[in-house]
């Protein structure tokens, strides 16, 4: 450390030894107001990231509280349409202002600032972890008490911006039966063990289909292995989802919102007992 220190990390250049991760941290915008921020995550695409980050969400509101989605997933943005909104995100001196869901849910996507939701982002990693990063320096939340991080799969830019710029109080892993996503969610879980970003929960979908007639749960993706994930990385919390054709009618119609379950309450427990970053 140099006798010149001013101790302000975020001003200095230099590459010493009290330099924290903490001093990566970048402040919200200034009339923001968030009490803790939750980040959903995968090994790969296709296993219900968005579909859990969305349904936690609505939870979270029907419990009282005031949410917010960050859809992150800038070049496969599915949020928007889930819960039904169209209208396109605005923005003046002061910043970027969020769309609201039906429920009063705010949000932010990059489907809401294209003029044409099926218009291709084709961005390189940079200029897209740039742009989830303006998503939370340039947008204005208003007095959000959980901000759901709906993070695009892998451990690239994107995960590695967001884990190291943004206090995230812990993360949500999703995952499918499937052998091969066993080991792609390991590499998540690997990830944020190395960002020191606490696992407070696994959500496996696809888990089981419920047999109409008997009432059977029928592990129609091959035996579940959440439970063995979750003893082998010590994550406290396993949510199983089933498969329910309502999820795709609710999701497809955009009245995700709607749809009622139970299935991530002690998901949703441990989201409230985190402590902020």
């Amino acid at each position: 450390m140099s006798e010149n220190c001013s101790h302000n990390c975020s001003s200095c250049s230099a590459n010493c030894s009290s330099r924290t991760a903490e001093s990566l941290l970048k402040e919200p915008h200034k009339q923001s107001t968030i009490k803790k921020v939750i980040g959903v995550v995968s090994g790969k695409g296709g296993v219900g990231k968005s579909l859990t980050t969305a349904l936690l969400a609505s939870y979270a509101q029907k419990q009282g509280l005031s949410v917010g989605i960050m859809d992150a997933d800038i070049t496969g943005p599915s949020i928007p349409r889930m819960f039904g909104v169209k209208e396109h995100a605005t923005g003046d001196e002061n910043g970027i202002h969020t769309v609201l869901t039906p429920s009063g849910m705010q949000l932010i996507s990059m489907n809401v600032l294209l003029e044409e939701e099926t218009a291709p982002v084709v961005w390189r990693g940079p200029v897209i972890a740039g742009a989830v990063m303006q998503f939370w320096t340039d947008v204005i939340w208003k007095d959000v008490d959980l901000l759901f991080i709906d993070m695009p799969p892998g451990t690239g830019d994107v995960p590695l911006t967001v884990f190291q710029s943004i206090p995230i109080a812990g993360i949500v892993v999703v995952a499918t039966p499937q052998d091969l996503v066993k080991m792609v969610v390991e590499k998540a879980v690997n990830m944020a063990n190395m960002m020191q970003i606490p696992v407070l929960g696994l959500v496996e979908n696809m888990s089981y289909l419920l047999c109409p007639d008997c009432g059977k749960k029928i592990e129609i993706f091959g035996h579940s292995k959440a439970d063995g994930i979750a003893s082998e990385y010590g994550i406290p919390t396993v949510a199983k989802l089933p498969v329910d054709p309502k999820i795709s009618e609710y999701a497809d119609a955009g009245r995700i919102e709607d749809y009622e379950t139970d299935a991530l309450k002690d998901v949703f427990d441990r989201i409230l007992q985190a402590e902020r970053k």
